[in-house]
């Protein structure tokens, strides 16, 4: 193989490399559609980044063709500029991996799940009567929560009682009222 045809080799992969770069860019993850992306789950949730995600990929490609294309430049032969090139895409392949995934984890959802309201006190909006449902108001950090809830020995609890939230069941919480739940309220004494 002439040093022409290896060059030309070189900026080829480099240019699909790079298209492919600007295409997910514009387009958004390309292998995430079709989930083959081998991801590391760095959210613990729905989003991850992965080895395989596309800018990772056109990234290895890019630098794997134009380090390597720079390697035939310098006269370095096609053994050397291929491994020239394929230690360049890992080397910019996982620096956008790691980046990526350093920016996956730091995400936060501003979502409260209705496990994470157990064992916090609310406030009773709409009073709930016996047998009956009505519903609260619990704030977490700067969001405010409004759910229905109905107690567990159906018990009337009127409008503006503080309650505790013991468990979720179905479309409700448990509640309780906060003395029946053994806590004092404000400073009262027994």
């Amino acid at each position: 193989m002439t040093e022409l045809t290896s060059l030309l080799i070189f900026l080829i992969v480099g240019g699909i490399g790079f298209l492919f770069l600007i295409f997910s860019l514009i387009v958004g993850d390309i292998f995430e559609a079709f989930d083959l992306d081998l991801g590391f789950d760095a959210d613990g949730g729905d989003g991850h980044f992965g080895v395989l995600d596309s800018r990772v990929i056109s990234v290895f490609l890019t630098a794997l063709g134009g380090l390597g294309a720079i390697g035939m430049q310098f006269g370095l032969g096609p053994v050397i500029s291929v491994g020239m090139g394929l230690l360049g895409g890992l080397v910019f392949g996982a620096m956008v991996f790691g980046f990526g995934y350093l920016l996956f984890s730091q995400q936060s959802s501003s979502s409260v799940s209705e496990r994470d309201l157990i064992g916090r006190t609310a406030k009773v909006v709409v009073g709930i009567q016996p047998g009956s449902i009505g519903q609260i108001s619990c704030t977490v950090g700067e969001e405010k929560v409004e759910k229905l809830a109905r107690t567990r020995d159906d018990e009337k609890i009127d409008a503006g009682t503080m309650v505790l939230i013991e468990d979720v069941t179905g479309d409700s919480f448990i509640v309780s009222k906060m003395e029946d739940a053994g806590f004092l309220l404000f400073g009262e004494t027994d």
